[in-house]
C-alpha cells in the first residue's frame, strides 16, 4: 500500500511490475546458485515437454496467487494478509502430519497452535472492531446556525426573543 502512489494507485500495474521484477531478478540468482544443476540437465530435463508443462502450471498458479494477494490486501490490510498466510501455513503443517506421516515434535505442535491461536485472537478482535464500527450510529449532521446581534450563533428562534 505504501508503493501504490508510485504507480498511480493502480493495483494491477503494481502486480505487473512485481511479476516482471521477479522474473528478471530470479534468472541471475538461479544461474549463480543452480548453475551446475542447469548444465547437467540441459540436455535432458530442460528439453522435456513434461518439465515445461509443469513449469507453466506452476507459473500460472504463482501468478494467480499474486492476483489473490493484491485483492486480499485491497479488501483488508497487509497485516491481515500476512496473518492469514501464516495461519494457512500452520494448517498445511498440521495436514503434513496426517498425509505424509511426518513425526510431530513438541515444539512444532506448540508453534502450530501458537500461530493458530494468535490468528484466532486477531480475527476475534477484528470482528469485534467491525461490529462496533457498524453498530455505532453516525453523528447527526450539524444544525444550521444563524448569526444574532451579540456575535453568537443560535439555532433556536426562541432564544432570540
Amino acid at each position: 500500500k505504501k508503493i501504490l502512489p508510485a504507480v498511480d494507485d493502480n493495483h494491477w500495474r503494481l502486480t505487473y511490475y512485481n511479476n516482471v521484477n521477479a522474473s528478471v531478478l530470479f534468472l541471475p540468482l538461479i544461474a549463480y546458485f543452480e548453475g551446475d544443476i542447469l548444465m547437467e540437465s540441459a540436455s535432458g530435463q530442460l528439453q522435456s515437454s513434461t518439465f515445461w508443462s509443469a513449469m507453466a502450471v506452476a507459473g500460472f498458479f504463482g501468478f494467480s496467487i499474486g492476483i489473490v494477494t493484491v485483492l486480499q490486501i485491497k479488501a483488508t490490510s497487509p497485516l491481515t494478509h500476512n496473518i492469514s498466510g501464516t495461519a494457512k501455513a500452520a494448517v498445511q503443517s498440521m495436514m503434513a502430519f496426517y498425509i505424509w506421516g511426518n513425526e510431530p515434535t513438541l515444539m512444532g505442535v506448540l508453534g502450530i497452535f501458537t500461530v493458530l491461536g494468535g490468528s484466532l485472537l486477531y480475527t476475534y478482535v477484528k470482528m469485534n472492531e467491525s461490529k462496533m464500527l457498524s453498530s455505532t450510529p453516525a453523528p447527526p449532521p450539524p444544525a444550521a446556525t444563524k448569526p444574532v446581534e451579540g456575535g453568537t450563533e443560535t439555532t433556536d428562534n426562541a432564544e432570540k426573543a
